[in-house]
């Protein structure tokens, strides 16, 4: 479970910090008013003079909210994981070994053919 959110706000985090990036190219500086007020910029835009400023602004602010959110949502999901053994072994219970197989009989029977082995 803890994976799963992490990834998920892991890629909530990647989208919007993207969304910041191309929001604040895209975005005039405040010099830009300037030379559009004397004529030599184009001061129509896709949302007005004055409503492109206050919407890429808006959306800037909100998406600059959920990274800081996102940031501190990591910060804590990374962490809170549960920590990783020290070893292998580390959570095995030993238990005694346990014989599968018979003992191997110390003289060898009268019908094997151990005993027609040359020495």
């Amino acid at each position: 479970m803890t994976n799963l959110a992490f990834s998920i706000v892991l890629t909530v985090h990647v989208l919007v910090g993207l969304g910041v990036i191309g929001l604040v190219l895209v975005q005039h500086g405040k010099g830009a008013d300037m030379g559009a007020a004397f004529g030599s910029g184009a001061s129509g835009s896709l949302f007005g003079s004055s409503g492109s400023a206050n919407f890429l602004s808006r959306t800037t602010a909100v998406l600059a909210t959920v990274f800081f959110l996102t940031s501190l949502g990591l910060s804590y999901l990374a962490s809170n994981k549960p920590a990783a053994p020290a070893s292998v072994m580390q959570g095995v219970q030993s238990q005694p070994a346990q014989e599968s197989v018979p003992p191997v009989p110390a003289t060898p029977a009268d019908d094997s053919k151990a005993q027609s082995i040359p020495k």
